[in-house]
């Protein structure tokens, strides 16, 4: 850009500063903000290339603003609230408690053992189902059996590892279990 379109665009610029702020603040929603952005965009002016071509200077000025405005906005959506950093603290706290951790291998390596003691192919079914997220259609599939029979194997195994491991069945789908007196 040169020297003279450098300076009528400036000069465009603070001619027109209130009427931007007014414009900003009426699409941003603060004043403060506007005046931020209006600022950058003051900064960004040293920065653009050839504005010798601008056929409207008024529009590509508030075009400007609105693009800082813009990247303002997903910079600021980036960021953490203070609200969410502390929460992620509190949380890695608790995820590196050394008992916890603990905990959490002995139950892996139980539930480990206790697959292990399922027949292979009802083992290979609810690691398929619940560890890779396979539609039951695609298991039955694998394994030339009907959808029907991997829920079968799935309730099976699910009740294995439930009674092994002293849990309750949670189920994910199907109906609700009978009630036994």
């Amino acid at each position: 850009m040169t020297d003279a379109s450098k300076f009528r665009l400036r000069a465009l610029f603070e001619a027109n500063y209130q009427q931007f702020r007014a414009r900003l603040r009426r699409r941003l929603g603060s004043d403060a903000m506007a005046v931020e952005v209006l600022h950058d965009t003051w900064l960004r002016l040293d920065r653009i290339g050839d504005a010798s071509a601008v056929q409207k200077p008024e529009a590509y000025l508030f075009r400007m603003a609105l693009n800082e405005a813009s990247d303002r906005r997903e910079a600021d959506a980036r960021k953490l609230s203070a609200a969410e950093v502390e929460t992620l603290r509190h949380m890695s706290d608790q995820m590196l408690d050394p008992e916890q951790i603990a905990q959490a291998r002995r139950e892996v390596a139980q539930l480990a053992a206790v697959l292990d003691e399922l027949p292979p192919r009802r083992k290979a079914i609810i690691l398929l189902a619940r560890v890779h997220e396979m539609k039951h259609t695609d298991i039955a599939a694998r394994f030339g059996i009907s959808p029907r029979m991997v829920e079968k194997e799935l309730v099976a195994a699910l009740e294995h590892c439930a009674r092994r491991l002293e849990r309750k069945v949670v189920r994910r789908f199907g109906p609700r279990p009978r009630k036994t007196s």
